[in-house]
């Protein structure tokens, strides 16, 4: 009996061999297929992470460009509100001067050599304050407009009230009556003139 049992032990381990040599086979085939799988999905997920890249690099760059937009509007924002700043004050200033130069103009020029010490020294003074105010204006940037008689006309920064006509050109300033002002580029009140029709 012990004879006929070693036979089949032998049938049972040879069996057991060939199933354990055919699931290490298999196993062997399925590590080799999830390399492939893996290999394939590295091939894959490099070129998903080439275009993450890519991506945030046109993020990076479009922010750094939209920074930099930010950073020159504000620039220019500062620099405008510095130079238009006082653009209210002066426009309130300007009656003033207006004021001043009809207060000279209601002297006309023969009659200031008659005036006594006293009303000379008033004329002096009304000048310099005058002159004074035309300074502290500029300082800040509001500068006359020029519109002197034979100038051209400018409609951005004259006012044309009426045509008559006069010696200059048509087309030209032929007289003054308001003087314009303006704040850097800006026109703070144009000057009120009188268009020659030639």
């Amino acid at each position: 009996m012990s004879d006929a049992k070693e036979p089949q032990d032998e049938v049972d381990l040879s069996e057991a061999a060939q199933d354990m040599a055919e699931a290490m086979e298999a196993a062997a085939n399925e590590m080799d297929n999830k390399a492939a799988e893996d290999e394939m999905s590295l091939e894959q997920r490099f070129q998903m992470l080439a275009e993450e890249n890519a991506n945030l690099k046109d993020q990076v760059l479009r922010a750094h460009a939209e920074m930099d937009n930010i950073r020159k509007r504000a620039d220019r924002q500062v620099a405008e509100t510095r130079v238009y700043a006082v653009e209210k004050f002066a426009g309130d200033l300007l009656p003033v001067s207006d004021n001043f130069a009809r207060a000279l103009d209601a002297l006309p020029e023969s009659e200031r050599e008659g005036l006594s010490d006293a009303g000379k020294n008033l004329l002096v003074g009304v000048e310099a304050i005058q002159k004074e105010l035309h300074a502290a204006l500029a300082r800040h940037g509001v500068t006359a407009i020029h519109a002197e008689p034979g100038s051209d006309f400018d409609p951005n920064l004259h006012q044309a009230v009426s045509q008559i006509p006069s010696e200059h050109p048509s087309g030209k300033v032929a007289a003054t009556f308001q003087t314009g002002w303006k704040i850097g580029n800006r026109t703070l009140r144009a000057a009120m003139v009188a268009v020659s029709a030639g």
